[in-house]
Parts: C-alpha cells; structure tokens; sequence
C-alpha cells in the first residue's frame, strides 16, 4: 500500500488527537511548573511532592484507566446512531467512576503510613503526608471529570475537555503561587499550598465540562435527565468487563514508573528528585501519543460499529506512523538538550544547596539519555493499546502489559537500580526493556485480531 494511503489520514487524526493532547499536556505543564516551584523551595521538598505524587498515579492510573471504557462504547453507539446505547453508557460510566473515586481517595488516604515502611528518607516523608491529604481528595472530582471526558471524546468532542483543563490548569497555576509562596497576602504553606491549588482546579473542571456538554447541541440530550441511580444490570457488567482491564492496563505501567520512583527513594533524596525531573520532562513528550491513542480509540471504535476492518486497519496503522515519528522527533530532542533541561528546575544560585542541586542535575541529565531511548517504544505500545480498547479487547491485553512491566521490566529495574549496580540510570534501563517488550508483543495482538476479523467477513 503506498505511504499516502496512511499520510492523508493524519489531517483527522491530527483534529481529534490535538486536543487531547492540549488538555493532557496542560496536566503535564501544571505538574511541571509545579516543579519548578516546589524546587525552588529545596531538592527534598522535591522529592516530597514526587513521593506524595507516586501514591497519587497508582490510584490515578486505576480510575482513568476504568473509565476509558466509556469511549469505545459511546464512538461505537454514535457510528450505530444508537442514542439510547450512548446515554446509558454514559449514565453508568459516571456512576461507576464516582463511586470509584470515592474509593480511591479513601484507599490513598489511609496508605500513608506505607510511606515509613518504605525506606524513604525521613524529611521526605513528613513533608509528603499533609501534601496527600489534600491531593488525595481531588482524586473525587478528578475520576468524576474522567467519565464526562471519555464520553465527550467517544462522541469525538475531543476540544471540549481540553477547554475544562486549560481552564483548571490557569487556577492551578494561579492558587499554586499565591499558596505556596504566601502573595496577596495570603500565608506561605509550602508544598501544601500546592495541594490547595490542585483541589481547587479539579472541581473547577468538573463544573466546567458538566456545563459545556449541558448546552452544546449533540451532548445536551444525553446529560439531561440522568437518572443516576436507576440501573442496568448488563450495561454495569459491560462497563465493568472493560473497564476493569483497561483499568489494570494502566495501572501495570503507571506502577512500574511509581516503583522507579521508590527505587530511586531508596538511593536518596537526589536521585530521587533527579528521577522526578526525568519523569515529568518524559510525561511532557508521552501526552502527544496518549493523545494519538484517544483518536486510534475513537476512530477504530467507529470503524467497528460500521464492520468496515480494512479500513479500521489501515486508518490504525496511520495513528502508527504518526505516533513514530513524533516519538522520533522527540528522541532527538532529549539526546540534544539532555544535559540543559533538568537546569529549570533547581536554583543553581543557591549556595547552601549547590551541591544537592549539582547532583540533581548530573543524575536527571543521564535519565533522559534513557527516556530519549524508549520514546519510541512507549508512543507505539500505548497507539497500539487504544486501538485494542477501540476493539474492545482488552484481558489478553492486560496479561501482556503484566508480563512486560512486571515479569521483564521491573526485575531489571530492581536489580540493575542498586547502588552498587548503575544506581539510578539502572533503574530506568528496566523501563526501556518493559516498554519496549509492551509495544512488540501488543503490536502483534492488533496485528492477528484485524487480520481475523477481515477473514471472518470475507467467509
């Protein structure tokens, strides 16, 4: 098939993708400048927000992932014309991710004294718990923006969550300030002032999108009149069949990140800033293909409400190519200013921690030769993952990501992260080897399951 079969695919794919990404790396940028500003205070408050923050993806990773299920469901209606199927999809979605969410934040809240078991600096740790407290209750109003969002993007209203998130991340940014440094009066609190701005934000989302779908014409009449608590039995168990693996998809991933984290914590507090430089820098570059994943969801989702897998085929594989070379692009990116980006985020004017921020630096600097490495990797398996939830495949899925993370990659991780090993730079080498085994082995799952599916039409 000739390239231009796939290219000029990429001008829809770059439509519905563009906000995704826009609304994903708004995220990314708050936590970034969050960063930035939280350094400013010291490498162990740092570390603080990094170790707080890890409890927080776990629980993160298991409510978006879940509610990624709401978006096959609603394309597939809206390719059908289905509108009773798209409302109630939508209806138990949102019960489910609100009770979810209330889970969660309890389930955070009540693991903090994980963190003394975990070997954690102990300055980190009495910084991290009154950050959680707060953070962990936004997990609510996160989960419940979640199911509007994954609704939204199945009707392929891809721009209206990221006007939610820019919105939020302008108040997140704003509070964040006044919060953590004390302006307009207002008392320095810190680290816990960032917790302030990011709880604010998060209700602010939810008001904003649960407003916007109310008067726009092809979502008011599905969030209108929502009987919340009148249920369908078939509907929850079909949600639930999705969501549930889609939930332990991400939540194998997002862990083996966390646990570079814990790794990192056993090292010290500058490796473990050090790793969180790193990852936020790499999160930055990763929202562009999580983005590209929500439009290979939607459009094979649509695609398979309309039986039409040669073209479901050919549209994904264009998602691919488009993915890898933004991956690629941004491979030579982190090569090239490896050694000048982790700089923004310490105060290298800082006498007292000159040699705390120097080797925060030093460390960071050598991760990112690594993330450099698995961009690639990691923007093919999670294109190929949306397609697969576009397919509604999702248990084989599943055991693959398990078996990549955590039966290749963590072990690498653990044993080439000591000390005495590659330290920190050993740590993320387990990362590579897990996302990369995670692409090829999904690759090959989408690859069969079109195939067959084009043969049994054909029969």
């Amino acid at each position: 098939m000739l390239l231009s079969q796939y290219t000029k695919e990429f001008k829809y794919n770059w439509q519905l993708a563009a906000p995704v990404m826009l609304g994903m790396l708004g995220h990314t940028f708050v936590s970034f400048v969050d960063n930035i500003m939280v350094g400013q205070l010291g490498t162990a408050e740092l570390a603080a927000v990094s170790l707080g923050n890890s409890f927080m993806f776990i629980a993160m990773s298991l409510g978006i992932g879940f509610s990624t299920a709401i978006t096959p469901l609603v394309a597939e209606a809206d390719a059908a014309k289905n509108f009773k199927q798209g409302k109630s999809a939508l209806k138990h979605g949102l019960f489910l991710c609100t009770v979810l969410g209330i889970m969660l934040f309890l389930l955070v809240f009540f693991a903090k004294p994980l963190m003394y078991l975990m070997k954690q600096p102990e300055e980190v740790v009495e910084l991290a718990i009154p950050y959680l407290d707060l953070v962990a209750f936004s997990l609510i109003p996160l989960i419940v923006f979640q199911a509007f969002k994954q609704f939204s993007d199945g009707l392929s209203m891809t721009k209206y969550p990221m006007y939610a998130t820019i919105i939020g991340n302008v108040v997140n940014v704003v509070l964040n300030y006044i919060f953590i440094f004390g302006k307009l009066g207002m008392p320095a609190y810190g680290i816990v002032g960032a917790a302030y701005g990011t709880l604010a934000s998060r209700f602010i989302m939810v008001g904003f999108i649960w407003w916007v779908l109310k008067v726009t014409e092809k979502s008011k009449h599905y969030v209108s009149q929502i009987k919340l608590f009148v249920l369908d039995g078939f509907m929850l168990k079909r949600i639930i069949n999705l969501g549930m693996p889609s939930a332990m998809q991400m939540f194998f991933e997002v862990a083996i990140f966390t646990s570079a984290i814990w790794l990192s914590g056993l090292l010290g507090k500058n490796p473990q800033a050090a790793n969180q430089i790193a990852l936020n820098l790499s999160s930055m570059t990763f929202m562009v293909a999580t983005g590209l994943s929500v439009a290979s969801m939607i459009r094979v989702g649509n695609q398979k409400g309309l039986k039409r897998y040669m073209e479901l085929r050919r549209i994904a594989f264009s998602i691919f190519l488009m993915a890898t070379m933004f991956a690629i692009g941004f491979a030579l990116l982190f090569l090239m200013l490896h050694s000048q980006l982790p700089k923004i985020y310490v105060d290298l004017d800082d006498v007292k921690n000159f040699a705390d921020n120097s080797e925060v630096i030093s460390i960071a600097s050598q991760l990112l030769i690594a993330a450099a490495i698995f961009q690639i990797s990691d923007s093919i398996q999670v294109v190929v993952l949306g397609a697969l939830r576009g397919l509604q495949d999702v248990k084989v899925p599943t055991l693959i990501t398990f078996i990549a993370y955590w039966v290749i990659g963590f072990p690498i991780s653990y044993f080439l992260g000591k000390e005495h090993a590659y330290g920190s730079f050993g740590i993320w080498l387990g990362l590579l080897a897990g996302l990369t085994s995670a692409a090829i082995l999904l690759y090959f799952r989408f690859n069969y399951l079109t195939k067959r599916l084009i043969l049994q039409k054909e029969d």
